[in-house]
């Protein structure tokens, strides 16, 4: 049984969610102490928002510099070496963290806040609105969703909004599923009753007595989805339809490295590991989220 099956079979008036929802925040720094992965997620993380905060300050050159020769080695003036042109990897990649973390914070924000809204409604509405709802849901799914990415991009043009809106619009169908699930569960239990019975409105129940009570969900999936939204735009840079030029990009610099003669391994290879490890802290993260809503999750 998944994490979600024991949250949404808890019996009981009040709504089975609300007492774990409101201990996460309590248990959290606990759950880090004791998870060697969640410790190191949550450090790599906090490192990483330092980095993107601080970017002009830390990084030891400016971020399109022409600082040495290109296709430098890593030394102590260069520690991560200079791509093809001869600028800094080391600034690039600092700055690139800033570029990484606002555009997927964006989309994730956005994917969050329409797919729990898409799987609300869906879910108390039921009947045929929430069917139509569910077959547009599964043809958004079963659609290939980098070509999705490209498509938009393409027709909208590279640029920072429409990254954040082609992104965000990809998370909702698989964060309404989730909402979708727990409202069904949710609108079932005594307390909604308790509360149509007082006169409630329907819009009433469904933001004031539901939402609240599905909401955290999305939020939880999307620590998750913040490492998938940091590699869909690493993806879209390195096909070229990411962030303009010249700001930095993770990905168009793996790119930048790739076609370059000669191969510039340091190139490709700092901003891959920026990927790996960021895309890892969130996933770890986004575990641990789940490990502290659910505490038998992470007994079982």
């Amino acid at each position: 049984m998944t994490a979600d099956d024991h949250i949404l079979d808890a019996p009981g008036i009040s709504s089975p969610l609300q007492p774990a929802r409101r201990g996460v925040l309590r248990a959290l720094p606990a759950l880090i102490r004791r998870h060697a992965g969640a410790a190191f997620a949550g450090s790599i993380l906090l490192a990483l928002v330092m980095v993107g905060l601080t970017a002009p300050l830390i990084s030891p050159y400016a971020v399109n510099e022409l600082s040495a020769g290109p296709g430098l080695s890593p030394s102590l003036s260069h520690p991560f070496g200079t791509d093809y042109l001869g600028r800094d990897i080391l600034s690039r990649v600092v700055h690139g963290a800033r570029v990484s973390l606002m555009l997927g914070l964006g989309a994730v924000c956005l994917g969050v806040l329409g797919g729990t809204l898409v799987g609300l409604i869906s879910g108390y509405v039921s009947g045929a609105a929430d069917a139509a709802i569910q077959r547009c849901v599964d043809v958004s799914l079963a659609f290939p969703q980098l070509l999705l990415l490209l498509i938009v991009v393409r027709l909208l043009g590279p640029s920072w909004m429409t990254i954040v809106l082609a992104i965000g619009a990809g998370l909702i169908p698989s964060v309404s599923r989730v909402v979708r699930s727990a409202t069904l569960a949710e609108k079932s239990n005594l307390y909604i009753e308790a509360a149509r019975s007082t006169g409630a409105s329907e819009a009433q129940i469904l933001f004031r007595h539901l939402a609240p009570n599905v909401a955290p969900l999305g939020a939880i999936m999307g620590s998750t989805l913040l490492g998938s939204a940091i590699l869909a735009e690493a993806a879209l840079s390195f096909l070229g339809l990411g962030v303009p030029p010249p700001n930095p990009s993770w990905g168009a610099d793996i790119s930048q490295a790739r076609v370059s003669f000669p191969i510039n391994v340091w190139a490709a290879l700092f901003p891959g590991a920026a990927i790996t490890v960021t895309v890892l802290a969130f996933n770890l993260l986004g575990d641990a989220l789940r490990d502290a809503m659910d505490p038998m999750a992470s007994r079982g």
